[in-house]
């Protein structure tokens, strides 16, 4: 399965305590580099995170982090401190036991003292909890983008593979015509000399002639590499750095046939497999 380095994920979700985002996203790189943001109170998760990533991903920058709200900020869901509201009670009776023009302490007054109202604590193994089993949905909705592009990307891949087979295919066929017509105009220019020549002698040039024109070879490699990347393209492991090095194959025989060409049609052939192989590697840096 064909995984692009370059996505993104999103994943939100309510409980009873408040509410928590992951955000998931990368870029292409050679090595797995995870940067990872985590507020304080959810850093205990943080080696679960990293470990989730490498099982989840094998190369990429990759920017990862999570925000949470608790509901208790909100205006209104405060608690009272029981303990101070009673110790506050009791005080404001005694002061007024002991002096009755000491008025005592309205609700108002007690609502108003520091401390009186607190934040619920809030149980944090649930949040992390929470926050790992979200972070696992995520990767999901991740992992899904990466395939959806890599598909679009394999898809690509394979349409200019298809362009080079049937490159290689035509040269293959017009290559007996090309080195026969080729063996008829070193005759001729030959001829034009009009000076006796060695027939053994002469066939001998004509044969190394050949021999340094024949790109048989060539194209027997250039069809081998094709194929070892559709299967490369159809297995279930990271194929990056492996497509890579085929495109540097690829590209070392186009020079060669390019080299060795002795029509222009030949060196056109060869310069469109080089445009096709270039086109092919641009798209493999994205690919994991």
């Amino acid at each position: 399965m064909v995984a692009s380095m370059t996505a993104f994920a999103r994943k939100q979700a309510e409980y009873d305590w408040g509410t928590l985002v992951w955000e998931i996203r990368s870029v292409n790189h050679r090595y797995l580099e995870p940067g990872i943001r985590i507020p304080d109170l959810l850093k205990p998760i943080e080696p679960a995170v990293r470990d989730a990533l490498r099982k989840t991903i094998s190369r990429g920058k990759v920017d990862c982090q999570v925000r949470f709200q608790t509901r208790h900020t909100d205006a209104g869901t405060e608690e009272l401190n029981m303990a101070l509201v009673e110790k506050l009670t009791v005080l404001s009776q005694q002061v007024t036991a002991l002096s009755a023009s000491a008025a005592p302490l309205s609700a108002a007054d007690i609502l108003r003292w520091p401390g009186a109202l607190q934040e619920a604590e809030i149980d944090t193994d649930a949040m992390q909890s929470d926050a790992l089993a979200l972070l696992g949905e995520t990767l999901s909705d991740f992992t899904l983008a990466r395939r959806r592009e890599g598909e679009e990307m394999r898809q690509m891949i394979q349409q200019r593979l298809d362009a080079i087979r049937s490159i290689v295919l035509s040269i293959r066929e017009r290559l007996p015509d090309i080195l026969a017509k080729q063996q008829e105009t070193t005759r001729a220019k030959l001829a034009t000399f009009q000076i006796e020549l060695d027939p053994a002698r002469l066939e001998q040039e004509v044969v190394l002639l050949a021999q340094k024109s024949d790109v048989d070879e060539e194209l027997d490699r250039l069809t081998t590499h094709l194929g070892e990347v559709e299967r490369v393209l159809g297995a279930h492991e990271p194929i990056g750095r492996r497509l890579d090095f085929l495109m540097q194959e690829l590209n070392r025989e186009a020079n060669t046939l390019s080299s060795k060409s002795i029509v222009a049609e030949t060196t056109l052939n060869a310069v469109e497999l080089k445009v096709l192989i270039e086109q092919m590697r641009e798209q493999i840096q994205n690919i994991e």
